[in-house]
């Protein structure tokens, strides 16, 4: 049976609307996706089963917003009652809310595309560590997962077999759906209190928060969430706000307005909301967000009381703010540590700002491939290394992953911007100023924050410029091509970049997995993984880099550019040379 989906780790996708437009708002699906829905649900419990050693093990199952969601649930559900799963279905539920209730039971399948389009869909699988499988516990699944779809016979009846089961068999499950979703929500907001504080000690968070509201008391605070008919809509947000005596406002409740991606083009429609609100007298707004449709991602708006207007975060200054609020807490609660050892992982295209901040603070940085399981799992190493890390996370989207957390969550980024702005007398932005040599003014406002980071010109993730399609699909083959032409052309071009841009040298950087390798001179054995030149300058001190990877979860290839200061002409020339480049090696 043919299936055509993209099988990452980050997520099985494809689009399942039964007409094949990516567009598409119907629910329908067709039987063959239903059928592959089964042999999905099959080959999960299978693993889960053997790696949990139970022969009924306990699944939560959730959806996102997505149309589609509910056949494709049903159908897992017809399979999983077969198999004699324990399944806890709590219908709509967001990404980081059901990696949270799986923490007690013995794992988990959601249903999302994430930011894709409405008409895609897609599954995720995890077991009760709070994320999704590892790649190398992915690729087992989609080991079996091909083969018995190769198997057309074995298909049939495993569909025979899933849709065989009782009326009240499939009763029992319904009937405990809103249960199942209270128990969810709760365990969510538990681990959440416990993520922003960093700790689960029960006074300790009540003190934390404590603070909180007494900043608030002085000085009140609202914030504003664009939906868009996403999974976070029916989570814990409008409460989880209101209990911490934050205004709580939101648009496009039900929903899905626009576009899924929560990148510049489609924050407008929360910026806009912002500003409306204000011009009624609600000036206490100072934060927006809009999360994608499984709600692990939330990129920021902010309103500038310089300019009088809401502003759009580019994705990598949000994750900037994160790391600089995390890793200044994490030192304020471990100043007394003396074999702290603050750490900070990002993957390979999060920009390099990030180590002039980690710097500046003490910290080490570490790389991995694209992919949240990726940095989750180096971020574990470090772990184990004795390193501390606080924040993780895919600056070139803005996702924050804040331990113990192992998935995005719009909410943590939320609050670790309000740890910068509550917490004055502990003096976390102060920290930043004094290690960073900037003058620290104690009236401080969210404008002065955004403005004392380090100034880099970075490519957005979602810029049509970022984004290329290649007919080679051999990615080594690809990449030594791009080598060759790369050094030809440097030869060429060496004297020109050095007189124009100060760039005097360059290193060939892969990331494969958790795996960084610097010094590399065969560009092609990064093969699928991430490939980036870091240009120097006459110290050997890093510039520029330029960055490619094929996506694991769409058929593109991806590219970027991130360069040290406010230079637009020359990003916009390495990307440039840089697509060039990749369009000759495409030849």
């Amino acid at each position: 049976m043919e299936h055509n989906m993209i099988l990452s780790a980050s997520g099985w996708r494809k689009v399942f609307a039964a007409s094949g437009d990516e567009q598409d708002k119907s629910p329908e699906i067709t039987e063959t996706d239903r059928s592959i829905a089964v042999i999905a649900a099959d080959v999960f419990f299978d693993y889960i089963s053997k790696a949990s050693g139970q022969v009924a093990p306990v699944l939560a199952l959730g959806i996102d917003a997505r149309p589609t969601g509910p056949a494709l649930a049903d159908a897992m559900i017809h399979a999983l009652i077969k198999k004699g799963a324990i399944i806890q279905y709590s219908a709509v539920t967001s990404a980081p809310e059901i990696m949270a209730y799986a923490k007690k039971l013995d794992g988990f399948i959601y249903i999302s595309a994430s930011h894709n389009p409405v008409g895609h869909n897609g599954i995720k699988f995890g077991t009760n560590d709070g994320g999704v499988l590892c790649g190398a516990e992915n690729a087992k699944l989609v080991k079996d997962f091909i083969a018995r779809l190769s198997d057309d016979k074995g298909v049939a009846e495993a569909v025979k077999k899933a849709y065989s089961c009782t009326t009240s068999e499939l009763k029992a499950v319904y009937d405990v759906k809103d249960s199942s979703k209270h128990n969810a929500l709760s365990a969510y907001r538990n681990f959440a209190n416990e993520t922003i504080t960093g700790t689960d000690n029960k006074e300790y968070q009540t003190d934390f928060f404590g603070m909180l509201d007494t900043f608030i008391a002085q000085k009140p605070l609202g914030v504003v969430c664009d939906f868009n008919g996403s999974s976070r809509y029916q989570s814990i947000d409008r409460e989880f706000f209101k209990e911490r005596k934050i205004n709580f406002y939101s648009i496009n409740d039900f929903e899905i307005a626009h576009e899924i991606i929560p990148e510049a083009e489609n924050l407008v429609h929360v910026a806009a909301e912002m500003e409306r609100l204000h011009k009624e007298g609600h000036n206490e707004v100072v934060l927006g967000y809009m999360p994608d449709c499984d709600g692990d991602r939330g990129n920021i708006v902010y309103w500038d009381e310089k300019q009088k207007k809401a502003v759009i975060l580019k994705a990598q200054e949000v994750f900037s703010l994160s790391v600089l609020a995390e890793l200044t807490y994490s030192i304020w609660q471990h100043s007394d540590e003396k074999d702290f050892k603050p750490a900070v992982v990002v993957n390979c295209p999060t920009s390099m700002r990030i180590n002039e901040i980690a710097s500046a603070l003490g910290a080490q940085v570490f790389r991995a491939e694209v992919g949240e399981a990726n940095v989750v799992n180096l971020a574990r190493e470090k772990r184990e290394q004795g390193y501390t890390v606080r924040i993780l996370g895919e600056g070139s989207n803005g996702g924050t992953i804040t331990y113990p957390a192992a998935v995005r969550d719009p909410l943590n980024t939320i609050f670790a911007l309000l740890k910068l702005l509550m917490m004055r007398e502990c003096g976390l932005y102060e920290m930043w100023c004094t290690k960073s040599g900037q003058k620290y003014n104690p009236d401080f406002t969210l404008s002065d924050i955004i403005a004392s980071l380090p100034v880099y010109t970075t490519t957005g993730v979602s810029e049509p410029r970022a984004v290329l399609k290649v007919k080679t699909t051999d990615h080594t083959k690809l990449k030594a091509a791009f080598q060759k032409a790369f050094e030809a052309d440097w030869k060429k071009k060496s004297g020109e970049l050095k007189n124009k841009y100060g760039i005097i040298d360059w290193e060939a950087v892969i990331t494969k997995g958790t795996v960084e390798t610097c010094g590399v001179k065969d560009f092609s054995t990064s093969e699928k993984g991430g490939l980036k030149i870091i240009f120097k300058d006459k110290d050997s001190k890093p510039i520029a880099f330029i960055w490619m990877r094929g996506s694991g979860t769409e058929p593109v290839f991806r590219i970027m550019c991130d360069v040290k200061g406010n230079k637009v002409d020359m990003e916009k020339a390495l990307l440039e040379w840089e697509t060039e480049l990749i369009k000759k090696a495409d030849k």
